[in-house]
């Protein structure tokens, strides 16, 4: 059976990833539309735009309102995803420390929304400086917020192991992060080394890129929408039992130590005073 309440919490992903993918079709189209000119702003032998070239032209308020609404929208799928697994609609958070991670990676998508919007506001016509400043804010933003989504669904993979949705968004994400990293490299290397052209396709791939991994949050809230409190009830009381059992397993290594380290010290303090 459909919640449809849930379907509405699952939709905001989508929002902001057709958001994204139409605004950046808008821009390429109008460029190209335009004749593809070249804008005061790219290098001489420049003959591909950057995503920010286009964007600190007449298409501005376009771009500044498509950067909002995606990253304001990916941001509230942060935070109903941490809302579903609190009340148990999706996969809950057994430890503090996945609750850390979950934490932490909202954190740092809320410091890559902030570069995306700045950005688009200090273009790179009248605040370059600025405005690259914000663009690493972006990536490092979102990758780093990645990589803590990565850490914690590896940990709930381990324990819910009947979830396999877990262990699939887990590297589909752990890709995201990886193809990110080394084109966000040859972005940089190309950029300072004059090589523009080779940077704006690069840039252009790594804005589409960006597109799949928010789909990705679309298809983690998805289970939400269907009836499966039972399911997760379920594998949440099974990864219960295995940390249970493993702090037990310890326990009884403790107490088979314990005895062994007295008898240990109360031989020394024979022979200790057996020296005397």
């Amino acid at each position: 059976m459909v919640d449809w309440k849930y379907v509405l919490v699952g939709i905001l992903p989508l929002v902001s990833a057709l958001t994204w993918l139409g605004m950046l079709l808008a821009m390429f189209v109008v460029w190209e539309s335009q004749g593809s000119p070249h804008y005061v702003s790219m290098e001489p032998n420049q003959r591909i735009a950057y995503i920010s070239d286009i964007g600190a032209q007449e298409l501005q308020p376009l771009f500044i309102a498509g950067a909002c609404v995606t990253t304001i929208f990916l941001d509230l799928s942060f935070a109903a995803e941490r809302w579903l697994r609190h009340s148990g609609r999706l996969a809950k958070n057994i430890s503090s420390n996945e609750k850390r991670l979950s934490a932490l990676s909202i954190l740092f998508a809320v410091f890559g929304t902030a570069g995306l919007i700045l950005l688009s506001i200090f273009d790179n016509v009248s605040h370059p400086d600025l405005h690259n400043g914000f663009l690493l804010l972006f990536i490092a933003g979102y990758v780093i917020s990645a990589i803590f989504i990565c850490a914690e669904y590896q940990r709930l993979g381990r324990k819910y192991r009947r979830l396999r949705i877990l262990r699939t968004s887990f590297w589909v994400k752990l890709i995201f992060i990886i193809v990110e990293i080394l084109l966000a490299a040859v972005f940089i290397g190309t950029s300072f080394t004059s090589h523009k052209n080779i940077a704006a396709v690069v840039e252009w791939i790594i804005a589409l890129i960006f597109t799949f991994y928010v789909l990705t949050f679309f298809v983690d809230l998805l289970p939400a929408s269907r009836s499966q409190r039972a399911d997760f009830n379920m594998a949440m009381d099974q990864a219960t039992n295995r940390a249970t059992s493993r702090r037990e397993r310890r326990d009884r290594s403790s107490a088979r130590d314990r005895p062994m380290s007295q008898m240990s010290q109360m031989s020394q303090t024979t022979d200790a005073s057996a020296a005397v």
